[in-house]
């Protein structure tokens, strides 16, 4: 646990010192707050037991001690459920609500309803281009936290060139799902070599393990595999054995066993796009929205990866990701 209003403070400082936001008087969470009846909601399309998500979970969750304000989280891989959630979110009157928008179609109309009834949206995590292209969307959720997934991929894509990887088989788990189609879309158009797609159903890791394993012997051209989620890539990690040769694992994000796998050699590099700070800061800035009329952004993103983590620097994240707040 941190200590009381620690992070706060530090993430204060920084958001100050790059101008996106002033804020006048003294700590934002003063033990005696008066809106601590406020209620923010966290809404995200994770897998059940996606270890990703309780990171986020983390971020947003401390975000609301720290501010001394209520907060919900829920979860709904399924697109309508999603916008369900959103929905019943809203008929809790709450004081803003943190999406994500994997789905970006499912969620215009519930986006446009919480607008209606005066609460403000902030976007988080995945669907960025599309809160870029999507007036739907942008007209009314005027911030979004996160990284590009199409960025995040054309770095990873030269990354593997450096590596001097030949053919790369990369792992999505969810078909349909913006972020992920973009981190694909992101190698392919700067991977020199040989690119490969597999989608698989990540809600049943013993369907992405036994997929992944069947084209991996299928096809012994594959040197690489990059992984959408790092407990896809665990979950094959487990099983190399099984494939009879050796293959390189990547993968995009992290948990606290792909950085004990990074520091033991079996996963090459991870792209890190800190999720517990996505979560905080979105909360954050829901509470700024609720208390002061503060949009952060100034109508851009508010970019939190994405940054390589590998066996050179992967030591100093090790001590975080054990109290659950780096991954």
């Amino acid at each position: 646990m941190f200590r009381k209003n620690g992070f706060l403070k530090l993430v204060t400082i920084a958001l100050m010192a790059t101008g996106l936001f002033a804020v006048a008087g003294s700590s934002l969470a003063a033990t005696d707050n008066a809106n601590g009846n406020l209620k923010f909601a966290m809404i995200t399309h994770a897998n059940p037991g996606d270890t990703f998500w309780d990171i986020e979970h983390q971020g947003g969750e401390q975000a609301a001690k720290d501010l001394g304000v209520k907060f919900f989280y829920v979860n709904d891989n399924e697109a309508p459920k999603q916008a369900n959630d959103v929905e019943n979110a809203i008929q809790q009157n709450v004081a803003g609500i943190a999406l994500t928008l994997a789905h970006p179609s499912a969620m215009e109309g519930p986006i446009k309803d919480a607008a209606d009834a005066g609460i403000p949206v902030v976007g988080f995590n995945s669907g960025l281009g599309a809160w870029k292209t999507n007036k739907k969307i942008n007209k009314y959720m005027k911030t979004f936290i996160g990284q590009s997934g199409e960025v995040a991929g054309e770095a990873f894509g030269r990354r593997l060139n450096e590596l001097h990887a030949k053919h790369v088989l990369y792992v999505s788990q969810e078909q349909g799902n913006v972020e992920l189609n973009a981190r694909g879309e992101g190698i392919k158009s700067t991977f020199k070599g040989k690119y490969t797609e597999l989608y698989v159903n990540g809600q049943s890791m013993p369907d992405v393990r036994s997929g992944v394993i069947s084209k991996l012997q299928a096809d012994p051209s594959i040197d690489y595999v990059a992984f959408g989620g790092a407990p896809y890539a665990m979950n094959v990690v487990r099983a190399m054995s099984q494939i009879g040769r050796h293959v390189t694992i990547t993968t995009f994000d992290l948990d606290a066993s792909a950085i004990k796998a990074i520091q033991d050699g079996k996963i090459k590099f991870a792209v890190d796009q800190q999720p517990f700070l996505q979560g905080y800061l979105a909360i954050v800035a829901l509470y700024l929205k609720a208390t002061n009329d503060n949009t952060i952004g100034g109508g851009k993103p508010v970019y939190t990866g994405p940054s390589f983590v590998t066996k050179d620097n992967v030591n100093q994240l090790a001590k975080y990701a054990k109290r659950g707040t780096r991954g």
